[in-house]
């Protein structure tokens, strides 16, 4: 049923569930696992030019802890990439080529909650990906970790 699970990560705590997620659905489907970070252009190209190269060196570092993060807690290899350019369309465009079958997303990202119920960057996925999409929120400190993917 699943044979390429993709998890799109920024490094945020809100995805760290679905990575959890991702890589539990992964090894019930013996599924490759691929994770997904994406530098956010726009974030570059609005900061002050002097700072822009320093800017995206620290995004990569941050995109590259993330995707060290889907790596360390997988049982089995995971196949990494980072991007540049809009978030969404590079992960819906990242799953039509590596022919995906879900796309595994929190809800919200480093943004935090400024959307009511999903973040714009996981709306915007869940509108157009090519496949589908499982948006995994993350649960409140109190219960988190009480829970397993069954209960998702």
């Amino acid at each position: 049923m699943f044979d390429t699970v993709v998890v799109a990560t920024d490094g945020s705590d809100s995805v760290k569930r679905a990575i959890d997620v991702a890589l539990d659905l992964a090894d019930r489907f013996d599924a490759d696992i691929h994770a997904l970070s994406v530098i956010d252009a726009s974030e570059v190209d609005a900061s002050p030019e002097q700072l822009q190269d320093e800017f995206r060196t620290a995004l990569e570092t941050t995109a590259d802890a993330a995707l060290g993060t889907v790596e360390e807690r997988a049982d089995q290899a995971v196949t990494t990439e980072i991007r540049e350019g809009r978030p969404a369309a590079e992960i819906c465009a990242y799953a039509r080529e590596v022919d995906a079958d879900v796309i595994a997303t929190g809800t919200r990202g480093r943004h935090g909650e400024n959307r009511l119920l999903l973040g714009s960057v996981a709306e915007r996925i869940v509108r157009t990906s090519p496949v589908p999409v499982l948006t995994v929120r993350q649960l409140d400190s109190a219960t988190d970790g009480d829970e397993t993917v069954a209960d998702s």
